[in-house]
C-alpha cells in the first residue's frame, strides 16, 4: 500500500524519530511541511498526518498542508508526540472538510521543554524511547493488515 506522511518535527525531533522508525523498511514517502508546502497526494492509497502538539493542536504547517494538498475521499491516519496530552480535534475536522476516512490514531510522550518546562530541565526525558517506535511501528503494520 503507498503510503505518505506528511509531518512537522522541530526542537527534539521527536515527531521526526516516530516518521522515521515507521518508514524504516516499508513503502512510505516522507513529506516535511515545513520544507514542502505543496505535494500530489493523490497517487497515495494511505496518508498520514504527524506533528508535535503545539498549544493543544497540530503544528499551522501541517494543517495548512491538509487544507492546501488533500485530495477528496482519502484513508488518512495521525501521529503525534506531546508533553501534556493529545489533541486531534482540529486536524480531524480539517480531514474530515476533505471527506476522507480517519482509519487511525497513535500518539505518544515527546520530550517536552516548552515554558515552564525548560526550568526543571524538561518532561518526558528520552521520549519517545525504543517502545513508543515499536508501538508506533505496530499500529502502522496494524494499519496496513487491515486495508488489506
Amino acid at each position: 500500500m503507498k503510503t505518505a506522511i506528511v509531518y512537522y518535527s522541530a526542537h527534539h525531533g521527536n515527531t521526526r524519530k516516530l516518521v522515521e522508525a515507521v518508514a524504516q523498511g516499508r513503502d512510505v514517502t516522507l513529506i516535511d511541511a515545513q520544507d514542502v508546502k505543496s505535494a500530489g497526494l493523490s497517487g497515495y492509497d494511505l496518508i498520514g498526518f504527524a506533528s508535535g502538539i503545539y498549544y493543544g493542536t497540530f503544528h499551522q504547517s501541517v494543517l495548512d498542508f491538509v487544507k492546501n494538498n488533500l485530495p477528496q475521499g482519502k484513508k488518512v491516519f495521525f501521529l503525534s508526540t506531546y508533553g501534556g496530552r493529545n489533541n486531534i480535534k482540529a486536524i480531524e475536522a480539517e480531514v474530515k472538510a476533505k471527506g476522507a476516512q480517519v482509519v487511525g490514531c497513535f500518539g505518544c510522550k515527546g520530550y517536552d521543554t516548552f515554558g515552564p518546562f525548560k526550568l526543571v530541565g524538561g518532561i518526558a526525558k528520552g521520549r519517545p524511547n525504543e517502545t513508543d517506535l515499536k508501538n508506533a511501528c505496530g499500529f502502522f503494520d496494524g494499519l496496513l493488515k487491515a486495508a488489506q
